[in-house]
């Protein structure tokens, strides 16, 4: 009985330190410092797509490779949404957070590539390079899921993301929308379109169209872009 439960015993350990293990790397991207203010780099740029979503109402994160003050801000809300220690510095902790939010292609685990683009599989056609989109694409989900988030782990539901000439004039889209780069999101659904186009402020969306928007009584439509429009008249923006 005694060397039963000893094996037992054994065998849960190794569990727990094969767990505790694992939990360090990730099958996309795993970082290998603390990072913080002041530091540079290309850790730093994947940290800055992964939190971008919480730059402040009516702000945007630059994705630099630069931690300043904006990413530390950035990466504190991220931790307070999270419940982790809000120190702005992004070490084990914040890391296994953001670990358990990917999958192994770097998207957010709840929005994928094919959901961002169901104009064509090259992500080819567009206003900007095949890569160049999918990245955008990749970064317009990071918010994505910043704001799911935010409205209490809701799901949300995409009906348009990236488009090529061809299928954004199928659409009727506008000659130089947002979704022809890749960094445009139409949601459908709920929670209402008001709660959402509301709350994306917070997120990084500097483009924010919604009902009482021409054409937007039927969807939310969200992106990034340098300058900032938000219009949806009968949510009171």
């Amino acid at each position: 009985m005694f060397l039963t439960f000893v094996m037992i015993a054994s065998a849960a350990l190794v569990g727990t330190v094969a767990t505790a293990g694992t939990a360090q790397a990730d099958g996309c991207y795993t970082w290998n410092r603390t990072l913080k203010e002041g530091h540079s780099g290309n850790d730093v740029t994947q940290l800055q797509i992964r939190v971008a979503g919480y730059p402040g109402y009516g702000a945007q994160l630059a994705i630099d490779g630069k931690f300043g003050p904006a990413t530390k801000a950035a990466v504190k809300r991220f931790q307070q949404a999270y419940g982790l220690s809000a120190d702005g510095v992004a070490g084990p902790n914040t890391y296994s957070k953001i670990y358990a939010l990917q999958d192994n292609d770097c998207t957010p685990i709840h929005f994928t590539y094919a959901e961002m683009n169901r104009c064509n599989s090259s992500w080819s056609g567009g206003a900007v390079s095949a890569a160049t989109a999918k990245q955008n694409a990749l970064r317009a989900m990071w918010k994505l899921e910043a704001l799911r988030h935010a409205l209490g782990d809701r799901p949300l539901t995409t009906s348009s993301g990236f488009r090529s000439h061809a299928c954004n004039n199928a659409a009727g889209g506008a000659a130089g929308s947002n979704h022809l780069y890749g960094t445009a999101i139409d949601l459908t659904g709920s929670p209402s379109f008001c709660t959402i186009v509301k709350q994306a402020r917070y997120h990084g969306f500097n483009h924010i169209l919604g009902p009482g928007f021409p054409g937007h009584n039927d969807h939310a439509h969200l992106a990034g872009q340098s300058t900032r429009r938000w219009s949806a008249p009968s949510c009171g923006i």
